[in-house]
């Protein structure tokens, strides 16, 4: 008898490829220096996609990612980046950067507007080509857009480098993580003004107003309940507003950092946190790495994504070195200091991937332009470690 393999059994292969590829290419290669599993998870998402693995075995990849398969792996994939967005919103320590506004308000201001600049001028070298427009989005929008995918800083992948390099609890990594904190804020404010949508603006202007009773709501409820429950009640409080964000044409994402935004990070045990966050990573946030991998094409050729990648790696890495060497001179920091704070800062991975993510979504890019985009975030972050340990003194450097 001729077995049919049914939705749940294709599910479990998609699953045990997901898992099992990249943890033996990581193991085997040993790559952990220049490209963390994470970044090997994000690599294999591409790879698995229909511009490679589909395209090399048609048959066998639609068979396997058939519409029920992916409509299960969406649905995980959803549900994780909320969760982990929410957690990067709820890490935000803006008291810090209070503290020391003018510095922080200094670095993170030049870190982010001259990569943004920088981004935003390759961006319109690109539009000069059909091919990377979405249908969704104007061209202000596309710039905009672009150009702060290139701008943004990955705080969650930053922290977990930083825990890696063994900075992260030294000041100069408490005063990376303030830089990247105020940047974050903007990354999403610049978000929401890209998908103002004029025929939504009233749904938008009641989540405003909705969102706002709503947040002194749940911070009255969270002071008065223990913490088994916050964790608890955070996770409907994350449902409900990644719902009304995207009802309101905001973005589920939107949503789910400002659920975590107003919360503050002191009412949850800071080492059950990092566990959470890291399961997550561990868990579920391959199936996102997957699901994103299966939104690439190459319908403009690889050569022209590649190129097209190359000239926004350029634009990120120098735009965001030249803006923190800026951000140095006219605070007068130590030799070698603005070099190191750059290349840790200029980390996309995560972020990134999601903010290019919901620009696809809205249809304002391209599916090439998002391969462009994620071929960029996957050649930031793999930078990232091997240039910052050349820079570390060699009492900072982590252990071999």
């Amino acid at each position: 008898m001729n077995h049919i393999t049914s939705t749940v059994e294709l599910f479990l292969i998609a699953m045990l490829i997901v898992f099992s590829v990249p943890y033996l290419i990581w193991r085997g290669l040993r790559t952990e220096y220049y490209a963390p599993l994470v970044v090997v998870q994000i690599i294999c998402g591409i790879l698995l996609g229909p511009g490679v693995l589909g395209a090399i075995f048609p048959d066998a990849h639609a068979a396997v990612f058939n519409p029920q398969v992916i409509g299960a792996l969406n649905g995980v994939a959803w549900w994780a980046v909320m969760i982990f967005v929410f957690i990067a919103g709820l890490e935000l320590d803006l008291s810090q950067a209070w503290k020391y506004r003018i510095e922080t308000g200094v670095t993170a201001g030049l870190s982010l507007v001259v990569p943004l600049a920088f981004g935003a001028v390759a961006a319109i070298g690109l539009l000069r080509f059909p091919g990377w427009a979405g249908p969704g989005g104007q061209e202000w929008q596309v710039v905009l857009g672009i150009g702060m995918a290139c701008a943004v800083t990955a705080l969650p992948i930053l922290m977990l480098f930083m825990e890696k390099l063994e900075i992260l609890r030294q000041p100069l990594g408490q005063r990376i993580l303030r830089y990247a904190s105020l940047d974050d804020i903007a990354i999403w404010g610049v978000l929401a003004l890209i998908l103002l949508d004029w025929d939504r603006l009233g749904r938008q202007a009641i989540f405003v107003v909705g969102f706002t009773v709503a947040a002194i709501a749940i911070r009255a409820l969270m002071k008065r309940i223990p913490e088994p429950d916050r964790w608890y009640v955070s996770l409907i409080w994350l449902a409900a507003c990644g719902f009304a964000g995207d009802w309101s044409g905001l973005h589920f994402m939107v949503g789910a950092f400002l659920a975590g935004v107003i919360l503050d990070q002191s009412w949850f045990d800071r080492a059950k946190m990092d566990q959470f966050r890291d399961h997550i990573l561990l868990a579920i946030m391959p199936v996102f790495f997957l699901s994103t991998g299966l939104r690439t094409q190459w319908d403009l050729g690889g050569a022209a994504v590649f190129l097209a990648a190359g000239v926004l790696l350029f634009a990120s890495v120098a735009g965001k070195l030249a803006g923190v060497h800026l951000a140095g001179r006219i605070l007068k920091w130590r030799k070698g200091e603005a070099s190191l704070i750059g290349w840790l800062l200029q980390t996309k991975a995560l972020i990134m991937i999601i903010f290019a993510n919901i620009l696809l979504d809205r249809q304002i890019i391209t599916n090439d332009a998002f391969t462009a985009l994620l071929l960029m975030a996957v050649g930031s972050t793999m930078l990232t470690i091997p240039m910052v340990t050349q820079l570390l003194k060699p009492g900072q450097k982590p252990p071999a």
